[in-house]
C-alpha cells in the first residue's frame, strides 16, 4: 500500500472500530449485520487491507453511517470543505485511474459526490447498490461506457447519463487516453440494514 492508501485505511480502520465498540458489538456481530467475514473486518480494523468499496458500503449501512462518514472525520460543522487533493481514493488502477470520493452527505438520505478518472483500458464494475440507489454521470475529459443492467451506453465529453445504481453497472475507458467524469450517487434508507450482500 502506498502512503496515502495506507492512510485512508487507518483512518476507516479507527473509524470503524470507535463505531462497533459505540454500539457495543463484537466483531462477529458487526460480521453478521454486514454480511461479510469476521476476517474481513479484523483486516479492515487493523489496516492491513485496502477494502473494496462495495465492502465498506456494507459495513457502513449495517453501522448505520454513511460512506462518506466512514472515510472522513467527523466534523461537527454544518459546512464540510473538501479541498483539492483530500478527498478518499477509494478507487485507483495501474494505468492512473482513481475514483475519489470527494463529498457527501449524512444518513439516511446519504448522496455522494465522485471525481473519477479512468486510464486507458480502465473498467470499474460496481455490484448492486441499495435498492431504490440512482446515479447520475457526467463526462468531463474523453469518452466513458456505462453499462447498467443490459444497457450499454457511450458518453462523449458534456454527456450525462442517469442509471438505477441497485443494478450491475460499470463504468470503462476503451480509448488510449484518459476519461474523467463526475459522478453523483443517491442511496435512501441508509443503516436501516437492507443492502444487498451478495458480493466482496
Amino acid at each position: 500500500m502506498d502512503e496515502n492508501i495506507a492512510t485512508l485505511a487507518s483512518a476507516i480502520g479507527v473509524r470503524v472500530k470507535q463505531e462497533r465498540q459505540a454500539r457495543r458489538w463484537t466483531l462477529d456481530q458487526l460480521a453478521e449485520a454486514a454480511g461479510v467475514s469476521r476476517r474481513m473486518l479484523v483486516n479492515v480494523e487493523q489496516a492491513t487491507m485496502n477494502p473494496s468499496v462495495g465492502t465498506l458500503l456494507r459495513i457502513s449501512d449495517a453501522l448505520g453511517v454513511g460512506l462518506p462518514d466512514l472515510v472522513q472525520s467527523p466534523e461537527p460543522k454544518a459546512v464540510k470543505v473538501t479541498r483539492k487533493g483530500e478527498g478518499a481514493v477509494l478507487w485507483s488502477s495501474d494505468s492512473g485511474g482513481r475514483g475519489v470520493l470527494v463529498a457527501g452527505t449524512e444518513p439516511p438520505e446519504v448522496v455522494e459526490l465522485w471525481d473519477w478518472t479512468l486510464g486507458p483500458g480502465d473498467q470499474h464494475t460496481s455490484e448492486a447498490h441499495t435498492p431504490g440507489t440512482k446515479e447520475l454521470l457526467q463526462v468531463q475529459h474523453g469518452t466513458v461506457r456505462v453499462v447498467a443492467g443490459e444497457q450499454t451506453v457511450i458518453l462523449e465529453v458534456g454527456d450525462s447519463v442517469t442509471f438505477p445504481g441497485d443494478i450491475a453497472h460499470s463504468y470503462a475507458n476503451d480509448s488510449t487516453k484518459a476519461a474523467r467524469f463526475s459522478l453523483a450517487v443517491f442511496e435512501r434508507g441508509v443503516g436501516s440494514g437492507h443492502r444487498e450482500t451478495g458480493n466482496a
